[in-house]
């Protein structure tokens, strides 16, 4: 299969852009300023990365990705909360993000966790609109539940704000991007594969993939924060680095974090082995993730 990635992500982006709208409140309904800044985030910009994933693992399994488009729109509402309240002072303290200003900085800090927690709780009614299937809708939504809560994403944030300043090895600074990056990309793809009746064979594929793209992805991460500008990124540079955050290439050279970000693609790439031609698609988005530079 020989896919144009960036049609692919342009169609992709359309149609979920499309659903994000129809699930949510407008932004004129009342408490007018909370719809208003839900929409400024999940609108302003964002790659639709994980609900894409969410998609293409639909369909490497055969399914029809209309019935996981519930679950991606679920996804991007989680993923846009976990960016809101990450930009906040308290937090990352970050002023821009997706080359605009940041929630807090528009809207103020309390606007800023409301509309976060709003969109969290949206993404649980949204992914109840799942029909179901053979893995069944309490199961599907618990994945996602797991994925958003203290062991997974929320746990990956705390470790992340207590690494800071600290010397960690690389093992440890692999289970915080797990957790905090990789838990919720690996989701995206299990509730894709979920709702298009993946075998559980192909469902352990989808996975071991997902585990090592996270891992990738963050890597790149790290690396564009160090050589990328503002600009390019649409969110501030070189914030890790005055965190003192832990990252790749604090702990390896930026040399041997772009030689990781290379071992982890290429055992993303081995973990689709199991789906052969039928994963193309997720071996393609790989691609570009690791070739990426914002």
């Amino acid at each position: 299969m020989n896919t144009d990635i960036h049609a692919y992500l342009a169609e992709r982006r359309r149609v979920i852009d499309e659903a994000l709208r129809s699930y949510l409140p407008p932004p004129t309904k009342k408490p007018r300023i909370l719809h208003e800044a839900m929409s400024h985030s999940l609108f302003a910009g964002g790659k639709r990365l994980r609900p894409t994933l969410c998609l293409a693992a639909c369909e490497a399994v055969g399914g029809d990705s209309a019935a996981a488009l519930p679950l991606a729109c679920a996804v991007e509402c989680v993923h846009t909360y976990s960016l809101i309240h990450d930009d906040l002072p308290a937090m990352d303290n970050d002023d821009w993000r997706r080359g605009k200003p940041t929630l807090h900085k528009i809207y103020g800090e309390a606007v800023a966790i409301l509309a976060g927690d709003a969109l969290l709780a949206e993404a649980f009614e949204i992914a109840c609109r799942y029909p179901g299937g053979s893995y069944g809708s309490a199961v599907v939504v618990g994945e996602l539940a797991r994925a958003s809560g203290s062991r997974a994403l929320v746990a990956g944030q705390v470790a992340d704000l207590e690494a800071e300043g600290k010397e960690i090895s690389v093992r440890e600074l692999r289970a915080i991007h797990l957790r905090k990056t990789g838990a919720l990309i690996t989701t995206s793809l299990r509730l894709g594969a979920m709702a298009g009746e993946a075998s559980r064979e192909s469902l352990r594929a989808i996975t071991e993939f997902g585990r090592f793209l996270g891992l990738a992805f963050q890597v790149i991460d790290d690396i564009l924060d160090l050589t990328q500008t503002r600009e390019t990124l649409g969110k501030s540079a070189g914030k890790d680095l005055a965190a003192e955050k832990a990252t790749y290439p604090r702990l390896l050279g930026l040399e041997g974090a772009q030689q990781a970000a290379q071992r982890y693609t290429a055992r993303a790439h081995e973990a689709l082995a199991a789906l052969g031609t039928r994963g193309a698609t997720l071996a393609a988005l790989a691609r570009h993730l690791l070739a990426r530079e914002s």
